[in-house]
């Protein structure tokens, strides 16, 4: 992803998915539940994950996945734009729709991505 835009348009082509207001500011949505955000860290977003899985993608690739400790406890993560880390993201892009999705919806889209 290389900037915000970009993130939310990969977001929007998910079943759906609109923008709503969060915490006072647009972000992706899917049943009234956002699961990313614009962040206050320049040059980054925040991603809704299991905490399991940021654990995973902090040993994994400190380049794009990162936190401040206003996340630490908190389960998102901050990702960093511009990196080669794409498919991987849009993944877990994939993997917070699937988390808020109601079951028709999960269905429809087949087994948690």
């Amino acid at each position: 992803m290389k900037d915000w835009d970009e993130a939310c348009a990969y977001a929007l082509s998910l079943p759906d998915v609109e923008m709503a207001l969060w915490w006072g500011t647009p972000c992706p949505k899917v049943n009234g539940k956002g699961f990313m955000s614009p962040s206050r860290e320049p040059g980054s977003f925040a991603l809704a994950v299991t905490h399991p899985e940021k654990q995973i993608l902090f040993e994994t690739d400190p380049e794009t996945f990162w936190q401040t400790d206003h996340y630490r406890n908190y389960p998102m993560l901050l990702v960093r734009y511009g990196t080669d880390a794409h498919e991987r993201i849009e993944l877990y892009i994939q993997r917070a729709w699937w988390d808020r999705a109601k079951a028709p919806q999960r269905k429809t889209f087949g087994e948690r991505p």
